[in-house]
């Protein structure tokens, strides 16, 4: 990979992980626009975990309240920590579940730029639904284990290139009655044990080749991607601040078609 290459995809990462528009798609869709070789998974996965690593320093104050709380599990779980850590869990355990037996799938038949403009899509539609309709009266110390479930559940589906797993439990978030930024709040706190799993597989992969210019590579561009992600969540929750998610709607609509067109017409 050239170092060009690694720039474009660490910021595209960043930028996209955690805005409701979908890293994993934008990240397949780099190499078709640009013509260069698909970087693989191994190399979406160092830059996710750069993303990982900037959720951990924005949220500190969650992280440090868990951590806390960790030892609360067995002696209070009313404690604020050990209940954050109680829901986060019970939102992982769909994406594990079905990651690992998807796995195959998802590595090789998925990425193709025809699903990416149909997820794209109708997970704008989605966003727009529920953060139109829904509710504004939750918070995250509102969440419960069911709720925290079905957002995990809805997490499955972004296993699907262009889905957004932002953007797929924000969505839930709001129609489960979620204000807007802590729908985004606790999306952002559940992506730490599910980045984490496959941040684990990936890196063992990456060991395994014994490629040290990959490995190279894949800590550069984790790098990059943990600066950009931290610009990325400031941004989303400035900007919720001040509106909807009705802009991201907007931005996926005119992204799917353009998919269209290039899939089905150009193509």
């Amino acid at each position: 990979m050239t170092t060009l290459q690694i720039i474009v995809l660490a910021v595209v990462q960043g930028i996209t992980e955690f805005l409701p528009i979908s890293s994993s798609g934008h990240l397949i869709l780099v190499p078709h626009v640009f013509e260069w070789p698909d970087q693989g998974l191994i190399v979406d996965v160092a830059v996710h975990v750069g993303s990982l690593v900037a959720v951990l320093l924005f949220f500190w104050r969650d992280v440090l309240s868990m951590i806390v709380g960790i030892p609360k599990l067995v002696t209070d779980r009313r404690h604020d920590g050990a209940k954050l850590i109680i829901v986060l869990l019970a939102g992982t355990v769909p994406i594990i579940l079905v990651g690992i037996f998807a796995k195959d799938l998802i590595s090789a038949s998925l990425r193709s730029m025809e699903l990416i403009a149909w997820t794209t899509t109708i997970g704008a539609i989605l966003l727009y639904l529920a953060d139109r309709f829904g509710m504004m009266v939750r918070r995250l110390e509102h969440m419960t284990v069911g709720s925290a479930f079905l957002i995990g559940c809805a997490q499955v589906i972004a296993l699907l290139p262009g889905t957004s797993r932002s953007g797929i439990t924000i969505t839930m978030g709001r129609f489960l009655g979620f204000d807007r930024r802590e729908a985004a709040r606790f999306s952002f706190l559940l992506s730490i044990p599910t980045i984490s799993a496959a941040g684990i597989l990936g890196i063992r992969d990456l060991m395994k080749t014994g490629d040290t210019q990959l490995q190279h590579d894949a800590l550069m561009a984790g790098i990059l991607a943990c600066l950009t992600a931290l610009g990325a969540i400031w941004f989303l929750m400035f900007l919720l601040k001040r509106t909807n998610y009705t802009p991201f709607v907007i931005y996926r609509l005119l992204l799917g078609a353009t998919l269209f067109v290039w899939v089905y017409w150009i193509n």
